[in-house]
This record gives structure tokens, sequence and C-alpha cells, in this order.
């Protein structure tokens, strides 16, 4: 597929098409996300900003410290703070200090928050093929690819 560098014009068939694209990605992805988190909150009693937390976590078991957790996710600490608390009260996550600095929090998985994140892990990725079924592995190949297009940085972050 030959990509053009030339900037689209304002008003242009093909800036009236991009538009049309950027809504139809926007609502496929709210409806996909609303249909997870009502998923989640029903089978796990969990949010969907809980689920990101241990997925990050989980793929770091040595622990994250606060900071590295938030840039992450791409939200604030302020965000991620009540939903590390409440982990650990629910014995999911453990927080320590980190080395060298009485300041910085690492938290990590504790070995019930692994167990239980594995479980959700797993039912997650079972809805996330049933909602994109329709799509053939060429296809879900060649629209990774595509997307890839708009945001390369995304194209090293595609795992859970």
């Amino acid at each position: 597929m030959a990509r053009s560098n030339a900037k689209t014009k304002p008003g242009s068939d093909i800036s009236r098409d991009h538009l049309r694209l950027w809504i139809r990605l926007l609502r496929t992805t709210r409806a996909i996300e609303s249909k997870l988190r009502n998923r989640l909150r029903n089978n796990f009693g969990a949010t969907l900003p809980r689920f990101d937390v241990l997925a990050a976590l989980y793929r770091h078991p040595e622990g994250m410290r606060m900071g590295e957790l938030s840039r992450s996710l791409m939200v604030s600490n302020g965000n991620v703070t009540p939903i590390v608390e409440t982990l650990v009260q629910a014995g999911l996550v453990l927080r320590s200090q980190g080395d060298g600095d009485r300041r910085s929090l690492v938290v990590r998985l504790t070995g019930r928050g692994r167990e239980e994140f594995s479980t959700m892990a797993e039912a997650h990725r079972g809805w996330v093929d049933e909602l994109l079924g329709e799509l053939d592995p060429a296809d879900t190949e060649q629209l990774a690819r595509l997307l890839g297009h708009i945001n390369p940085d995304t194209a090293s972050h595609d795992h859970v």
C-alpha cells in the first residue's frame, strides 16, 4: 500500500475519510472497552483500571516503582495510588520502599495476586478473541500493521 507524506488539505475527500475513520475507530474501541468493562465487573468484581494495574505488575514480577507504573499506564500517580491501595488491602499487591530512596515505593503482585490476575487474563483473552472473532488471522495482522503506521511507538507495546 502506498503512503503519501503530503499534508492533507482540510476539507479534502481524504480529510473527510480520515475523520470518518477516526470516528469508526473511536466507536469500535469504546464498544469493545464497554463490553470488557462489564464482563470484568460481572465476572470478577474488577474494574478495567484495576485489571490494567494488575497486568502491568504481572509483566514485572520484580515490581515497579509507582512512577514507572503510572508512566506505563499513561496516567498520573494520583490515578494509580488509590487502585494500588485497594489492591494492597485485598492482599493482591505488596508495597515496599525502593532501594536507596525512602520516598520511592515499589509495588509487586503477591502470589495470590498473580493467581487471580492469571484467571482474569485468561478470561479477558477469550473475550477479546470472541469480540474480534470476525477477523481472520491475515486481516488481524494487516489491521495491526496498518494501525502501526499511525503510531509506530505502539508497535513495540502490543503485549499483555
